[in-house]
């Protein structure tokens, strides 16, 4: 029997264009420099730059905001000692007082937004209920919407929530402390669902699954097992509700009534008659103490990861 062969034609020899390849490879790089180098730092410097200018010029031995001449802690010690210059009405027993109500209204709000946001992260996580996914994406909207709806929102709700309830039993019901703890409340619970749900994603279900096998009931599951476990991340979430209650000034200007100032709108009323030295020391303390809190909160989030998901 014969054999036949079959000749395939000669194949096409590769040609590589090396000039083509050195230009592809210039163009990435010069891709890679701005998108992963360029961009980054123009962002982070417009957004900290004016943040740290403010903080230099605190230090400022003049009373002039655009020129540098010496180093002083002047404005630090008129803050304590109700020394301000300019034509600012300034009083440290007032700023104290703004900063007690910061307090009072951070704590407050950050024990209730922290109570109720992690039942609510516990319910998505863990739950299966009609209106989940409806609870889920309402979850995300405080952090969404911008503040200035949220606070007129909540301005119309309570006018129209005080309106009926003095038209109906005669009182004279105003908004005050309770209502600016409210309103940080509602933005806060958000935050704090956001945080200690991510810390049950990453948790393993089965210590839970463990612990009912051996007899736990549900109540003793959650104190010995899922608290503990996701105690960092509660600590965390709280952290950054009572950071945001303590630089919120739009809600709490939309939700305070007559007098009641928490430390960002008594800064702000100082801004409405003239700009001191003083008031930027003031800032760079508030930025100080935002940005301790917010580390530690980053601190506590990252605290025992792998052990939550092991």
């Amino acid at each position: 029997m014969a054999s036949t062969t079959t000749h395939l034609p000669p194949r096409p020899e590769l040609q590589i264009d090396q000039g083509q390849i050195r230009r592809d490879m210039a163009a990435r790089r010069v891709g890679k420099l701005f998108t992963l180098t360029l961009a980054p730092m123009a962002g982070y410097f417009f957004l900290w730059a004016p943040i740290a200018l403010l903080v230099i010029f605190s230090f400022n031995d003049s009373k002039s905001l655009a020129r540098w001449e010496g180093f002083t802690l002047q404005w630090y010690a008129n803050i304590f000692n109700n020394v301000v210059g300019g034509d600012a009405t300034f009083s440290t027993s007032k700023m104290l007082e703004a900063l007690e109500t910061s307090f009072i209204v951070g704590i407050s709000a950050t024990l209730i937004s922290t109570v109720i946001g992690t039942m609510v992260a516990l319910s998505l996580v863990r739950g299966n209920f009609p209106g989940k996914r409806f609870l889920d994406g309402l979850l995300f909207l405080p952090v969404v919407i911008p503040e200035i709806t949220q606070g007129l929102s909540l301005l119309i709700f309570f006018n129209a929530i005080f309106s009926f309830v003095n038209g109906t039993t005669g009182l004279s019901i105003q908004r005050g402390l309770a209502t600016i703890v409210i309103g940080h409340v509602v933005f806060s619970i958000s935050f704090v669902a956001i945080v200690v749900r991510a810390r049950l994603a990453d948790m393993n279900p089965r210590f839970e699954e463990a612990a009912q096998d051996l007899g736990a009931n549900a109540w003793r599951t959650f104190w010995r097992i899922t608290f503990p476990l996701i105690l960092p991340g509660i600590i965390a979430g709280a952290l950054l509700a009572f950071t945001l209650s303590l630089d919120d000034y739009v809600v709490t200007i939309f939700m305070k009534g007559v007098g009641g100032d928490t430390l960002p709108v008594f800064v702000f009323g100082l801004l409405k008659l003239t700009v001191t030295p003083e008031i930027n020391a003031i800032s760079a303390l508030i930025l100080v103490m935002s940005t301790a809190l917010v580390s530690i909160s980053l601190f506590f989030q990252g605290r025992g990861s792998g052990r939550v998901g092991a």
